[in-house]
């Protein structure tokens, strides 16, 4: 959530970071109802106070009056009692205007609430201009001695690699078919050695995080409440690819929701809290079963472990001062324990700067960082049932990918592949949170200040198999398995 103070004294940088962002979202309305909103809050404080003075002021009134009532015959009387009335009636009118306005406020509170949820956080102005994904902008590259990003992988290595499809296929690393009976398109089963370099590859980023760089281990529920996707920004712009849990059909009080990242419970921990300046940072880090919808994916990235709903990522977050120069920093810093975490895999990757298009809606600055998949956008040819060759993406939702391509009709194309995702989003997801920190460390009389949170993936698998395989395939079918890997595969140092 932005900071509507800042909104109301310059309005057009949030229009312009909307613009920039793609976002349709209606500042100038949300600035009249903020407008109105205040108007009738004024007047209600306005009317309590008189309420509040009248209240105080009648009881001596009333009891003079009273006094003279004793006193007092015929009209004399009756004049007496109409004004101790008139006197008892002045705070109960207010009452109802008050309680009148409370309607009026009441009306304006969701539609404002929900234009200031759709208000994006404006990127940071050296975020490059662009409309979407096509426009980011490469960083820099790295790859490993003796791999040289700018030739082919067969220049490199001296053979034409097979795609992680065909390479889980042959060596009994996952079983898409028997996946797609379990759980429908887009799922799978990691078996045997597999699923042993699924989970090394997770012991080893969170074991990376932890005694490298001090990072706090958590474990947190990956089904949460609807207000921690509000509260981080994922509610209400991505409803459409979480899960949901409608517990309220069953009778219980609220419906729930599956995370697609451990984010969100990360972020959640500290929810209505006021930190002590002097704790901070916080640094965590989770390992968690992610669930993503893939809502309008269909037909892209539909063969293998690329794009699927149900995965498991090592996940960092940091929560901070609110300092710019600091935030800034730390962005920095997480993006360079990737860098050494894909490196020690001697996995190649680029960074790619986001532009303004691509961030969403809580970032000021994302970076990306992608691996060079050899295998990923490669097609094979084969004859149809007339004889002609027809063009067939390899793999398909289904996982038949049990047919022999011969090495003769595949072209390698190769194209690198996201695996991970490094934000700033200042005080935007704390706003929401209502997470501060008190100034002023030991004293504990400062003022409370929204909390600044960066994040990042540590790594996401089976996505990241991907590259693995690839990369350290053998002319002869095997993998070799990186030596950072092999103490958690029990010594493993070659799968087939």
């Amino acid at each position: 959530m932005i900071d509507l103070k800042a909104l109301r004294d310059d309005p057009e940088r949030f229009r312009e970071g909307a613009r920039r962002k793609n976002t349709d979202v209606d500042i100038d309305r949300l600035l009249e109802l903020d407008t109105r909103q205040r108007e009738l809050s004024t007047r209600q404080q306005e009317l309590k106070a008189e309420q509040n003075r009248l209240s105080k002021e009648m009881g001596p009134q009333i009891g003079r009056l009273i006094g003279q009532l004793k006193k007092a015959s015929g009209e004399q009387r009756g004049a007496i009692e109409r004004e101790v009335e008139q006197l008892k009636a002045g705070p109960q009118k207010l009452k109802e205007q008050i309680e009148e306005l409370d309607g009026q406020i009441a009306e304006i509170e969701p539609e404002l609430r929900e234009i200031l949820l759709r208000v994006p956080l404006p990127p940071d102005p050296d975020v490059p201009v662009g409309r979407s994904s096509e426009d980011n902008v490469e960083i820099r590259r790295w790859s490993s001695a003796g791999f040289d990003l700018a030739r082919l992988f067969e220049d490199n290595k001296g053979f034409s690699p097979k795609s992680h499809i065909e390479l889980v296929h042959e060596l009994g690393l996952a079983d898409f078919e028997r996946g797609v009976k379990l759980g429908g398109a887009r799922h799978y089963v990691l078996k045997g050695l597999g699923a042993r370099l699924h989970y090394a590859v997770l012991r080893y980023a969170m074991d990376f995080m932890i005694q490298k760089h001090g990072f706090t281990p958590m474990s947190v529920p990956v089904i949460v409440r609807e207000d921690m996707m509000v509260g981080t920004g994922f509610f209400p712009g991505g409803r459409d690819q979480a899960y949901h849990i409608e517990e309220t059909r069953r009778g219980a009080g609220e419906d729930l929701f599956l995370t697609g990242t451990g984010e969100v419970s990360l972020m959640g921990l500290h929810q209505g809290e006021i930190l002590d300046e002097a704790d901070l940072p916080l640094t965590y880090c989770t390992t968690s079963t992610c669930f993503r919808r893939e809502a309008g994916a269909a037909g892209k990235d539909t063969a293998g472990l690329y794009r699927i709903h149900q995965f498991d990522k090592v996940e960092q977050v940091v929560i901070l001062p609110a300092d710019e120069g600091e935030s800034r920093a730390w962005h920095q810093k997480m993006l360079g324990f990737v860098e050494a975490f894909l490196q020690s895999l001697e996995l190649p990757y680029r960074l790619l700067q986001c532009c303004t298009g691509d961030l969403g809606a809580k970032n000021a600055d994302m970076i990306d960082v992608e691996c060079w998949m050899p295998g990923r956008g490669r097609s094979a040819l084969r004859a149809d049932a007339s004889g002609n060759d027809a063009k067939q993406d390899i793999g398909s939702e289904s996982g038949a990918t049990q047919g022999d391509i011969g090495s003769e009709s595949r072209s390698t194309l190769g194209a690198f592949g996201e695996t991970h995702s490094a934000s700033r989003l200042y005080d935007y997801q704390c706003r929401r949170l209502n997470m501060r920190y008190r100034e002023g460390g030991e004293s504990g009389k400062g003022a409370t200040v929204f909390c600044h949170s960066l994040n990042n993936t540590v790594a996401a698998s089976p996505r990241i198999l991907i590259p693995l395989l690839e990369i350290h395939q053998n002319e002869d079918g095997s993998v070799t398995v990186p030596g950072a890997l092999r103490g958690y595969m029990g010594g493993i140092e070659r799968i087939g």
